[in-house]
C-alpha cells in the first residue's frame, strides 16, 4: 500500500462530468489499496470569472477580500468531488486550506507556504477516507484565507505530499507528460519519461507551463517524485525526479521558448560602484523581475547595461529606467518588446563541451541573429526576434537529435 498524492488541474475537473472522471480514477488509486490524496483547482474559467467580477465593482478590489473570493473556486470542486465519491459510496471528506492546515505567509494573492501541519489528513487517512483538499489556498498566522498565485494549486499538491512523506506526487492534467518541446510549434516533439528537477526548474522558469515553478522546486526540496500524466488516458507520462546516471546518456533534454519578454538597454552608463543597484533597485521596488543581464564595456569609463524584463512590464520598467538615466548621466534608454527567448537544457551539458558552438552554429545556419546569450550549468538561453522563434526551436530539436528516439 502506497501513500498517493493525485492534483487535478482546471480542465480536469471542468464540469461535472469530469468531475465524475476524476471521482472514477480516485476510487480505481484507493480501490488497490493505497491511501489518497485528491489536490484539486477550481473548475476552468471559474478564477477568471471571479476576478472579472471584482473589477466590475472596482478597479482596484482589496487584496484581502479578492483572496477570500478566489478560493471559493477551489472550495466549489472540493465539495462536489466528495460528495460524487460519496455517492458512489466511498468514504471521503474535504478539507479548505486553513482546515488542512495550509500555514502561509500574509502575502495576499501570491502568499509562499511556510509549513502545514498535516496531523488532521492524516486522522481521516487512519479512519480509510479519501482526503479531498482545495487547491491554492491556505490562511496565514493571523487567520486570513489566502491564495498562492496563478498555479498555486501545483505547489499545495507537492507541499502536501512533502508534509505527508507520500510515495508520489501525481500531477493530473490536459497533457499526457512533459514533451522535448512544445509539440504545437515542433510536431516531432517527443514525451519524456524521466527528467531532473533541475531541468524541470529551468523549463519551468523559461516558459514550460506543464507545471509551476514553486512546486519544483518543493518537490526538489524534499525529493517528492511527481509523476506528470493526463486526466484524460491511462498513459504514463513523465516523472520528475532525482538526477540519475541513466539521465547523462542525454546531453540535452529539452528546448524552450518564451515570447513574452522585453528588451531595455541603458546606453554610456558611468562605469562606477554602485550604479548596477540605482539601476535595478527601482525596479526590484515595483517587484518587476529582470532576468538576463548583460554589461558591455565601452571606452572612456562608460558601460551598456542590456537586460530583458517580463513584456506585461515592459512600459512601466521603461519610464523608471529613463528616469534613473537623469539620475545617473546615462545618454539614452532603448527597449523592443518583439523579442523570444530559446533555451537548451540538459544535466548532460554538466560534462560535454560542444553544446553551445551547436546552438550558435544551427542558428547561424538559419539566418537567425543572436541578440542576448545568458548561461547556467544546465541551460544556453538566446534572445532573437521573435518573428523567429519557432523556426530556431524547430532548428534545434532536430540539431541535437530529439525528433529522433
Amino acid at each position: 500500500m502506497a501513500l498517493i498524492v493525485q492534483k487535478f488541474g482546471g480542465t480536469s475537473v471542468a464540469d461535472l462530468e469530469k468531475i465524475r472522471n476524476v471521482a472514477n480514477r480516485t476510487a480505481k488509486t484507493f480501490d488497490a489499496g493505497n491511501d489518497v490524496v485528491v489536490i484539486l483547482s477550481a473548475m476552468a474559467g471559474v478564477t477568471d470569472s471571479l476576478i472579472e467580477k471584482a473589477n466590475q465593482i472596482t478597479d482596484t478590489p482589496d487584496k484581502r477580500e479578492l483572496d477570500v473570493l478566489l478560493a471559493t473556486g477551489e472550495q466549489e470542486t472540493a465539495a462536489l468531488l466528495a460528495m460524487t465519491l460519496r455517492s458512489m459510496n466511498y468514504p471521503a471528506r474535504s478539507l479548505l486550506g486553513f482546515q488542512a492546515e495550509v500555514r502561509t505567509d500574509c502575502a495576499f494573492g501570491n502568499a509562499r507556504i511556510v509549513n502545514i501541519d498535516a496531523s488532521r489528513i492524516k486522522e481521516y487517512l487512519g479512519d480509510r477516507n479519501i482526503v479531498v483538499v482545495a487547491g491554492f489556498q491556505g490562511c496565514d498566522p493571523n487567520g486570513n484565507i489566502t491564495t498562492l498565485g496563478r498555479g498555486g494549486s501545483d505547489t499545495s499538491a507537492v507541499a502536501i505530499a512533502a508534509a505527508l512523506k507520500a510515495d508520489s506526487c501525481e500531477i493530473y492534467t490536459d497533457v499526457d507528460g512533459i514533451y522535448t518541446t512544445d509539440p504545437n510549434i515542433c510536431p516531432k516533439a517527443r514525451k519524456l519519461k524521466k527528467i531532473s528537477y533541475e531541468e524541470m526548474l529551468e523549463m519551468a522558469s523559461l516558459g514550460a507551463k506543464v507545471l509551476q515553478i514553486r512546486s519544483v522546486e518543493f518537490a526538489a526540496k524534499y525529493n517528492v517524485p511527481v509523476h506528470v500524466r493526463s486526466s484524460f488516458n491511462e498513459e504514463e507520462g513523465t516523472m520528475v525526479v532525482n538526477e540519475d546516471a541513466e539521465m547523462e546518456r542525454l546531453v540535452i533534454s529539452g528546448i524552450t521558448c518564451e515570447k513574452n519578454a522585453a528588451r531595455i538597454v541603458l546606453k554610456n552608463v558611468p562605469d562606477i560602484p554602485g550604479i548596477a543597484a540605482k539601476v535595478f533597485t527601482p525596479l526590484a521596488d515595483e517587484e518587476i523581475v529582470v532576468d538576463m543581464i548583460i554589461q558591455g564595456t565601452r571606452t572612456e569609463g562608460k558601460n551598456d547595461l542590456t537586460f530583458t524584463v517580463p513584456r506585461k512590464d515592459f512600459k512601466q520598467a521603461m519610464e523608471i529606467e529613463k528616469r534613473v538615466a537623469e539620475e545617473i548621466g546615462a545618454d539614452e534608454v532603448l527597449g523592443d518588446d518583439d523579442i523570444a527567448k530559446v533555451s537548451v537544457i540538459g544535466v548532460g551539458m554538466k560534462n560535454h563541451s560542444g553544446v553551445a558552438s551547436k546552438m550558435f552554429a544551427t542558428l547561424a545556419d538559419e539566418g537567425i541573429n543572436i541578440r542576448l546569450i545568458s548561461t547556467s550549468e544546465i541551460r544556453i538561453s538566446c534572445v532573437i526576434n521573435e518573428k523567429y522563434a519557432e523556426l530556431a526551436v524547430r532548428a534545434l530539436h532536430s540539431a541535437f537529435g530529439l525528433d529522433k528516439e
